[in-house]
């Protein structure tokens, strides 16, 4: 067993579009991107591997007729160690939860590593499938904004700021679970409208720019500590004409963070969104198929938009960048 089938089993390169979901989460509730997030990142990464690992694992039996090529199916992988791969994997996940974030991401990482293996195992053929897989993307999400962090406010607060950004990546996983379950056999032209409808929109609310009160620019957040209170409000809300250079730094971050949730959100449709739209010309599997692979990639310039409207529009231009990497890789080692 090479270390390409083990690449190929976890879908490694589609891990890149794990991160963005942490990211984004601690930007909208104003969490650091420090060691601990990232810590966060790489629990996330392991339960997102070991969820692959565990699809195949299930899967054996139906890939050897449908997706014999795969490392199960073809002998590459033994049965066995995709199982045992996933074990280890969901192992790593939780004790890095445990040692980034404590209590607080710990208590995310449980519900995510219990929605991997309940969906690889019982549910992805229910009603309940697309469900599961949307929450554990929204776990990720929220994984991002409850990680404890020296100064960070409450659990409740964090919860409330990232409600809109983790609704939205679910909405956008619902899409890819509803195109996926036609991968094989094609589906009806109405299936890709849909999603494409709902992808649309999500493009759309990801570009409204988030209100003044809903969470305050990280931007604002350091400027209210670094300045007095009469320089970042002036007496009577009114600018104070001597004090012109806050007040700028603070329109200047606000304007980047509306040009990158929009130049995010334009990136998500031209890459998810065009795809979906040669699924709507032809609804065959092979268009589904490919849809799926954008769809799961596309995801990173939607986290970019969600970073950048989350008030952190130089990460979210670095989520950007990673975005081209990742559908090179995606060349060598398919992510669906």
């Amino acid at each position: 067993m090479r270390l390409t089938d083990l690449a190929q089993l976890v879908r490694a390169p589609a891990a890149l579009s794990v991160p963005g979901d942490v990211i984004a989460g601690a930007a909208a509730a104003g969490r650091p991107l420090g060691a601990r997030t990232l810590g966060v990142i790489g629990s996330s990464v392991c339960l997102y591997w070991a969820g692959m690992a565990l699809n195949d694992y299930a899967d054996a039996a139906v890939d050897a007729v449908e997706r014999p090529e795969r490392p199960v199916p073809s002998g590459r992988v033994p049965r066995r160690t995709a199982l045992a791969v996933a074990g280890g994997l969901t192992a790593a996940g939780l004790g890095l939860a445990a040692v980034a974030g404590g209590r607080r991401s710990v208590s995310v990482a449980l519900p995510l590593a219990g929605l991997v293996w309940a969906y690889d195992l019982k549910l992805k053929s229910t009603p309940a499938g697309a469900a599961a897989m949307a929450g554990a993307r929204v776990l990720d999400v929220v994984a991002g904004a409850v990680v404890a962090a020296p100064g960070a406010g409450s659990v409740g607060g964090a919860l409330r700021r990232v409600t809109v950004p983790a609704a939205l990546v679910g909405a956008h996983t619902g899409t890819l679970m509803a195109l996926s379950r036609h991968e094989i056999s094609g589906a009806a032209v109405r299936v890709p409208v849909a999603t494409l409808a709902v992808s649309a929109a999500t493009a759309a609310a990801t570009a409204v720019p988030v209100a003044r009160g809903d969470v305050g620019s990280a931007a604002k957040d350091r400027l209210s500590s670094a300045a007095p209170s009469w320089l970042v409000a002036p007496r009577g809300g009114a600018a104070d004409e001597h004090s012109p250079a806050p007040l700028k730094g603070v329109a200047g971050a606000v304007s980047a963070k509306k040009l990158g949730a929009v130049v995010g959100a334009l990136a998500y449709l031209g890459t998810y969104g065009t795809a979906q739209v040669r699924a709507v010309q032809e609804p065959s599997g092979e268009n589904l198929r490919r849809a799926v692979g954008a769809g799961i990639l596309g995801l990173m310039p939607l986290q970019a938009a969600l970073t950048a409207r989350g008030g952190a529009p130089g990460v979210a231009a670095a989520l950007g960048v990673v975005h081209p990497l990742a559908r090179r890789l995606a060349r060598r080692i398919s992510p669906t």
